[in-house]
């Protein structure tokens, strides 16, 4: 964001949500690819024990939470927001415990990747629709740009202070830091203060399980704006993510990178993140939101490619800088613009359970993309696996729409809400 957007003061109840954000965003970024990477170094997983980590985690995650969008919407979410961190904070403190104790497993990190998951995605459709009541509809984009640049300082710092702690001290160090975050994040959403009314009944409250994020499905089909941005970016970060534990084992394995360099490769480009971040409210103002959306969408899907062409040493190390810089930085300005530009089509009550379907298909995707991609893996390599996802992702500038036909919701009791983007 532009300075004199960073400068703007959104309220002290909207700086607790943001420092609570902050501190969860850090720890998880300390704790980037700590699963995979406890995996690889302390259990000596391959390939496909990495993939399935990854992928059955997320799927298993996106089942459980099925009922719970439409349970969402009709709660008052800080409370619901507290229980997940509390329910994260738990999940992840099991893992340090257990290997100290000398008993982590395989299957233990599965359960936990599953519970975190859950509990990720109600607390993702709790956060949106909580920022409304601290946030004006004309503060959206402000608060947005907010969130990115918190987002891309906690993953370029976060990434090499996490794997240099596990070189240091252990695996899971990154883990318990993570957890604590949790803890922290609920304290300060805690502290926002004021009475949060219950929601006001509707004459057809959603239904519970599945029926009730069918309505938010259908919306996102429906609707002409939605529905080409759902597509493209939910195949984009399938295919962006399917890739992650594949880069791992090629790079701490194959190509023998250590922990710290293997958190430099991808902490250092998030500077890319923070540019792009303050780009995107400038540009937005030049060329209009449709513009930005397909510019910065379509330049960001042709950066992973290169990734297939790692080679050990530095020159290695310095392209996968150089490949993370450019897709990051597209990213920094295409995630605040085009989140605004989602909630700007979603009215007040559907956005939970919108944003639960968006939230579970995607995490769903990348479950079944990531295992896909690990067989991939195991039947040719990770280089090839990698190249196969680079050259399908070039394809899905495609699905970006050409043109914007839908317009934004003017209605003040519509105004949008809005989910971080952690």
């Amino acid at each position: 964001m532009a300075g004199c957007a960073l400068g703007r003061s959104l309220g002290r109840r909207f700086r607790w949500f943001w420092a609570a954000y902050t501190v969860s965003a850090f720890g998880t970024w300390l704790a980037f690819d700590a699963f995979a990477l406890i995996a690889i170094l302390a259990l000596d997983a391959g390939p496909a024990e990495v993939s399935v980590l990854a992928a059955a985690g997320l799927a298993v995650g996106a089942v459980v939470a099925v009922p719970l969008g439409p349970w969402v919407e009709f709660r008052r979410k800080r409370p619901v927001m507290i229980a997940m961190d509390l329910i994260r904070f738990a999940a992840l403190m099991s893992v340090p415990a257990a290997y100290v104790l000398g008993g982590l497993s395989f299957a233990q990190l599965l359960v936990v990747a599953v519970v975190v998951g859950a509990a990720d995605i109600a607390f993702t459709a709790a956060s949106g629709a909580c920022l409304k009541a601290l946030v004006g509809p004309e503060d959206l984009l402000v608060a947005n740009g907010r969130f990115e640049a918190t987002t891309w300082t906690a993953t370029a710092l976060g990434p090499p202070l996490g794997t240099a702690a596990i070189g240091l001290v252990g695996p899971v160090t990154s883990v318990a830091a993570n957890a604590v975050s949790f803890l922290l994040s609920a304290a300060g959403i805690r502290a926002i203060g004021g009475r949060e009314p219950h929601p006001a009944p509707t004459a057809a409250p959603p239904r519970p399980g599945a029926g009730g994020l069918l309505e938010g499905w259908r919306y996102i089909l429906a609707s002409p704006a939605l529905r080409p941005l759902f597509f493209n970016t939910v195949l984009v970060s399938g295919l962006i993510m399917a890739t992650s534990p594949l880069l791992a084992v090629l790079m701490l394995g194959e190509l023998g990178f250590a922990p710290w360099q293997y958190g430099l490769a991808f902490g250092v480009p998030c500077i890319g993140g923070l540019i792009g971040s303050r780009l995107a409210r400038p540009l937005l103002a030049r060329f209009g939101q449709h513009k930005v959306m397909l510019t910065a969408g379509t330049l960001r899907a042709c950066w992973p490619l290169g990734l297939a062409f790692i080679g050990p040493g530095p020159t290695g190390l310095l392209l996968v800088i150089a490949v993370e810089l450019g897709l990051i930085t597209c990213m920094g300005v295409f995630n605040p613009v085009f989140a605004t530009y989602r909630l700007e089509q979603l009215p007040s009550d559907r956005v939970a359970r919108t944003l639960s379907a968006w939230s579970i298909t995607s995490k769903a995707t990348i479950a079944a993309m990531t295992g896909v991609w690990g067989l991939l893996a195991g039947l040719t390599s990770p280089r090839t696996a990698i190249a196969i996802a680079g050259l399908l992702l070039l394809s899905t500038s495609l699905l970006l729409p050409r043109h914007d036909r839908t317009p934004q919701l003017k209605n003040a009791d519509q105004a949008p809400e809005r989910q971080p983007l952690a």
